[in-house]
């Protein structure tokens, strides 16, 4: 009994000593940005709407964040340089996503026309693109290692849209030790973790120093030119993690971008029609479209800028870390502080998209129907931890979307007025689109 009391009054106390603490720290910095008192551990998390985070944390202003500092920056910039090695911008890059995106078309054409789900397909085109850079080499569709990694990659990103996905990534540690949905998203990233592992080790046999294939092969040679550095950032560990978030970064969001796109299209069938216009007059129907077909087809680049814009998939972005005290519209931030950018906030903006809750690609046309660029356009976000992507996220969104309706029209299964656009699953970081089946008719 004794026992009992002595450690009801410690809790008691340990709690006070946190809440007199959270207390002083918001005393000490007066000049903070208003917003609620955060709790000892837990912070905001109670004052939250899970079901629809984006909109909870624009009313409270708090947030979480991931690690960043100098291992992001030294990563970034050698992943940066690599991809740019193996073709990102260049030449080589477009070839591959030219033929991932004939692959496609063919993959399509064997539905003959029948209703079906466009995840898989768009899931594949843009994980191949990733594989080709990563490993050196695509998967068959039919492929079953790869039909597995793309399933252990969905089933991941579909638990995060949950609820219980979010609190995983608030309290990885705890979530780890206790029973639910969480322990099969834990034993997909382990799948995910062994399937690299196996790859990576693939590689080490056979590395060339001086002649490396793909992104693993320069990050081997990159630990072995740093092995004997005990802050090298360059270990099997990051190799494994960076690349797991090439193909969490880079297939998933191209895939709902495109599967985004194509639920637009059909609800507004005549932008359909003017891209079929366009592409009709630029590149024709038998050569395959070129990157550089952009630069003479404005209403198809602004069309992709309004799906980006309109779909919004990251509205947070990631966390960034204040790296000195910041003065801000009157309220300090102090360093260390870490934050997120509303990227949907800006997107969303009036100010520069009027009516931004319509779609509509003359947001990025001028008076003359010249595509306009706008400085609010931020969907990969801005400054030193922009996506390093983007560059190859706006080719393969441009190729495959031309190519695609270079051979289809593509057609819904309910009336263009009937067709839901609204994103029903809103995760911590990313919003997709619901399920749904749509038809390619060849043109």
């Amino acid at each position: 009994m004794l026992a009992s009391v002595m450690l009801l009054v410690a809790l008691l106390a340990f709690l006070s000593i946190m809440v007199l603490r959270s207390t002083w720290q918001r005393r000490k910095f007066r000049k903070l940005p208003p917003g609620p008192t955060p709790l000892p551990f837990i912070g905001n998390y109670l004052q939250l709407d899970t079901k629809h985070l984006y909109n909870s944390i624009m009313k409270v202003s708090s947030g979480v964040a991931f690690a960043n500092g100098e291992r992001a920056k030294q990563l970034k910039r050698f992943s940066l340089s690599t991809l740019r090695d193996f073709g990102m911008g260049k030449r080589g890059i477009e070839e591959r996503i030219q033929e991932e995106a004939g692959f496609v078309v063919q993959a399509l054409e064997n539905t003959g026309g029948t209703f079906i789900d466009p995840t898989l397909y768009m899931n594949q085109a843009a994980c191949n693109i990733i594989s080709s850079i990563i490993f050196g080499d695509r998967f068959d569709y039919e492929d079953k290692e790869f039909l597995s990694l793309m399933g252990m990659i969905f089933k991941t990103f579909q638990f995060i849209f949950t609820s219980k996905g979010q609190l995983l990534e608030m309290f990885t540690s705890v979530m780890r030790c206790l029973p639910g949905p969480q322990q099969e998203a834990f034993k997909n990233l382990h799948g995910l973790k062994n399937f690299v592992v196996k790859k990576v080790e693939e590689n080490q046999h056979t590395l060339d120093p001086h002649a490396p294939r793909n992104f693993i092969d320069s990050f081997l040679i990159r630990m072995q030119e740093e092995k004997n550095s005990p802050n090298s950032e360059f270990c099997m560990k990051n190799l494994v993690m960076t690349t797991m978030n090439f193909f969490f970064g880079g297939t998933e969001t191209v895939s709902t971008t495109l599967r985004c796109g194509f639920l637009l299209l059909m609800k507004h069938p005549d932008v359909e029609a003017k891209i079929h216009e366009e592409i009709d007059q630029v590149i024709g129907r038998n050569r395959k479209p070129k990157y550089e077909d952009r630069v003479k087809m404005p209403y198809t680049d602004a069309v992709i800028h309004e799906i980006q814009r309109f779909a919004d998939l990251v509205p947070m972005s990631l966390a960034h870390r204040v790296t000195k005290d910041t003065n801000f519209r009157g309220f300090l931030i102090p360093k260390g502080t870490e934050v997120f950018p509303m990227l949907g906030s800006v997107l969303k903006d009036p100010k520069f998209f009027p009516n931004p809750g319509d779609f509509n690609p003359q947001h990025f046309l001028d008076e003359k129907g010249q595509f306009k660029k706008s400085d609010a356009f931020i969907p990969f976000s801005i400054g030193k931890r922009s996506c390093i992507g983007e560059g190859l996220a706006k080719m393969e969104l441009f190729l495959f979307l031309t190519t695609i309706l270079q051979n289809f029209h593509i057609k819904s299964q309910q009336a263009p007025q009937d067709i839901n656009i609204s994103p029903p699953q809103q995760g911590a970081f990313t919003a997709i689109p619901s399920n749904y089946k749509m038809s390619f008719l060849s043109r």
